[in-house]
């Protein structure tokens, strides 16, 4: 049998013949590429990368396209989400036909730019349409205007560039010299319509500011989302709340001479206003056009009169946009909302000076109020001519109110949660009749317990055989949903699970082999072990008599001399009153290889025996645990060392036994970490927490949801008592491992080798 290829190994099952398919150059990149694709995308994901990488190989487009597509397609995945790449493929492969290698290639490279400039996942699927659309109309366009992407998208939105490149094509459709110039940028047309198209003020510029300029007004954050806003009506874009998401124009102009960030100020204000007084949605079944836009005018008017009693500043923000009135109906709502908006200020019309002294008279925190007023305000203008197209009020931050409906016919899938499995304790014949159930799985509803053990006549227990390795009753966390602010209840499921035992003689190598390490750390443990209590003599102020110098003073007295004034001492008690957790990372990227005969999990495991070795010296009470996970429903805790249990050779094997598997969900596992370390009694709680990269699982695909929830882990962590402290191997952990646990509380470690001399230090540092 041959052997296997060089690289073959290190790729996932069922893809270990694409190296024999790739040329060197290309497999040199995919194994450059491998570790990072494997902490960014999740099993599905990593096939549709490595599927890819196989279908554009088959293509013979040449290496170009293959390697841009293996450096693309992970960034692409972590920054919105891997269903991009089950588009993107498609469309690459349906474009072969059409253009070159070359072409694909610089689109894929570009691809990455593009999707941080447009900063949504619809907004991106929008763009390759549009490239779709352009290679159909004028292929030769496609490579200058890619060359010049970045240019064209830090002022156009994707609708002005889609405009932009129609109007070159139509003008120059049979010109290629000239087509080539305008694509170039080198015709004065292609900047004058640049200039004609661009927008004042993009959303993907202000984003950021937008983020926190909500979170100082409301103390939470908000998801903004930029979406197109080309083919809407003639009032543009109206702001709307979907899938948890604000969703604002890509780009607006000033308004009558306010400034386009003020504008995007009003409309992320406003919708945050309504999500702060709502309760519940407004059920609209049985109402007309006009009622419903009655009521939606009065709960806008209702959410914000509630934002202005906490922030009054909000009222003149507003105000400036409410400035134009229009004429028939939409004249009327105008009215009634400055009325609403401004109930200091006269009202201009009958009807909304109506409209005004009720609106005050109302309890605002009423929700069933606006539905109230707004049904008797319709029946007002019930004899109007109302058109539900075009009777819009005119000013322009208000949203389109569709987060206030509720229809029973519309079901939501919110998901769910398993089952609970039972636990029976049967007798020996039921287990006996029942042991051979071929349908028996890790789904099974029921388990089965036999506690007394019974052997088959090859003297080897059915246990051994049949059984599984037993696992604690799953115990429920809540977890934080940064998309609605909120914490969904019971929503991951911790499975403590019984360690794998493996050799203890290891962890007396690993001894051996950092013999020197633990040798130059030898004085400084020594400083810290507590001395007890130590009586500090010859003192003038001090606690009691120090009857010896007391003696002597008197003597001297006696004696006609000079006596020692210092004839007290004080008692200091020194001790440490210290618990220490230990939290390891295991999941599937601690196999990743580390030089050429270890891995992360092989340093991992050198580092916490130093550790041990140097916390049992102090005499500090710790534990060892660690995590992995499989989904929100299978978080697997493990236990290598309690605070009650002895560092022996148990301890020892239990943690030379531990694997790397799985995910990372890392803020149900510090939350199950903090629940045990409550239960030590100490005045000083650290947990040292040990990962290689950031938290992600396979069934989330927004990488910011579990950042954000093991950063409220850490919080709740720190809100009990515990300190909670870093300590990662990522080198890209700039971007999170900060936010999360905060700034003094985290620790890149730049070589990884120098890991098990490192951690030792750490924890001496930190607990001096």
């Amino acid at each position: 049998m041959p052997p296997s290829p060089p690289g073959s190994d290190a790729l996932p099952a069922g893809h270990g013949d694409l190296i024999e398919t790739l040329s060197p150059p290309v497999v040199a990149v995919l194994l450059a590429s491998l570790p990072d694709a494997l902490r960014k995308l999740s099993p599905k994901g990593l096939d549709t990368w490595l599927g890819g990488t196989a279908s554009l190989t088959r293509l013979g487009r040449g290496d170009e396209t293959v390697v841009a597509w293996i450096e693309a397609a992970p960034a692409l995945a972590h920054d919105l989400g891997e269903d991009v790449l089950t588009d993107l493929l498609p469309l690459i492969l349906g474009f072969a036909s059409r253009t070159s290698g070359a072409v694909i290639a610089r689109l894929l490279d570009t691809a990455p730019r593009a999707a941080r400039r447009l900063g949504d996942a619809t907004l991106f699927r929008q763009y390759l349409r549009f490239i779709e659309h352009l290679l159909a109309r004028a292929p030769r366009a496609v490579r200058p205007m890619l060359d010049h992407l970045a240019d064209l998208l830090e002022v156009l939105t994707l609708g002005g560039l889609r405009r932009w490149a129609d109007w070159g094509v139509d003008a120059h459709r049979t010109d290629v010299k000239e087509l080539q110039r305008y694509f170039t940028l080198d015709s004065e047309e292609s900047r004058a319509v640049i200039q004609r198209e661009r927008k004042g003020t993009l959303l993907v510029d202000v984003q950021r500011r937008l983020t926190m300029y909500l979170r100082a007004l409301w103390g939470r954050d908000f998801m903004i989302t930029p979406t197109a806003g080309d083919f809407e009506s003639r009032t543009g874009l109206r702001p709307y709340y979907e899938n948890y998401s604000l969703h604002l124009p890509d780009a607006l102009d000033d308004w009558h001479g306010e400034l386009a960030l003020d504008l995007f100020r009003a409309q992320s204000a406003h919708l945050a206003a309504h999500m702060a007084c709502m309760r519940k949605p407004i059920q609209g079944e049985g109402l007309n056009a006009l009622q419903t836009t009655c009521i939606g005018l009065v709960e806008d008017a209702r959410a914000e009169a509630l934002a202005v009693a906490r922030l009054p500043r909000l009222r003149d923000l507003w105000a400036r946009f409410h400035t134009e009135t229009a004429s028939g109906m939409a004249g009327e709502f105008d009215q009634i909302a400055r009325a609403l908006l401004m109930p200091d200020r006269p009202a201009e019309s009958a009807l909304a000076a109506w409209a005004q002294e009720d609106f005050t008279a109302r309890d605002l925190t009423d929700i069933d109020a606006a539905r109230d007023l707004g049904l008797r305000l319709a029946d007002r203008l019930r004899a109007n001519s109302f058109s539900a197209y075009t009777d819009h009020p005119s000013c322009p931050y208000r949203c389109d109110n569709r987060l206030l409906w509720d229809f029973e016919e519309l079901d939501f899938d919110t998901g769910y949660l398993p089952q609970p499995q039972v636990r029976r304790h049967v007798s020996v014949s039921e287990m006996v009749n029942e042991v051979e159930v071929e349908t028996a799985g890790d789904d099974a509803q029921e388990i089965w317990v036999q506690s007394a053990e019974f052997f088959d006549d090859d003297g080897q227990s059915f246990n051994e055989k049949e059984g599984k390795a037993q696992v604690a009753p799953p115990v429920l966390y809540d977890e934080f949903d940064h998309t609605i602010q909120m914490m969904r209840p019971a929503w991951a499921i911790i499975l403590e699970r019984r360690a794998r035992l493996g050799d203890p003689a290891g962890a007396a190598a690993i001894l051996d082999t950092h013999r020197p390490v633990m040798q130059r750390l030898k004085h400084r443990l020594d400083a810290m072990r507590p001395q007890g209590v130590q009586r500090i003599r010859k003192l003038e102020d001090g606690d009691e008599i120090d009857i010896a110098a007391a003696i002597t003073a008197a003597i001297d007295i006696r004696m006609g001399r000079q006596p020692d004034p210092r004839v007290m001492m004080r008692q200091i008690r020194k001790t440490r009153d210290t618990a220490v957790m230990v939290l390891l990372d295991l999941s599937e990227s601690t196999n990743d290889p580390v030089g050429a005969d270890s891995t992360v999990m092989d340093l991992t495991k050198s580092a916490c025996i130093l550790l041990s070795e140097a916390i049992s010296r102090v005499g500090d009470a710790f534990a060892i645990h660690g995590f992995c996970s499989d989904g929100r429903a299978q978080v697997y805790y493990e236990r290598f060392k309690d605070f009650d249990q002895p560092w022996e050779d148990l301890a020892k094997a239990r943690l030379m036994g531990a694997e790397g598997a799985l995910s990372t969900r890392m803020g149900t596992a510090i939350r199950h970490a903090t629940a045990q370390m409550c239960k030590v009694k100490a005045t000083r709680k650290l947990m040292l927490v040990l990962t290689d990269g950031a938290p992600a699982d396979i069934d989330v695909r927004d990488p910011q949801y579990l950042r954000a929830d093991t950063r409220r882990a850490v919080e709740e962590a720190q809100q009990s008592g515990v300190t909670p402290f870093c300590l990662t191997l990522d080198p890209g952990a700039d971007t999170y491992v900060r936010r999360i646990f905060g700034q003094n509380n985290a620790m890149i470690l730049d070589r990884v080798e120098r890991l098990p001399e490192r951690l030792p230090q750490l924890y001496a540092a930190l607990t001096r």
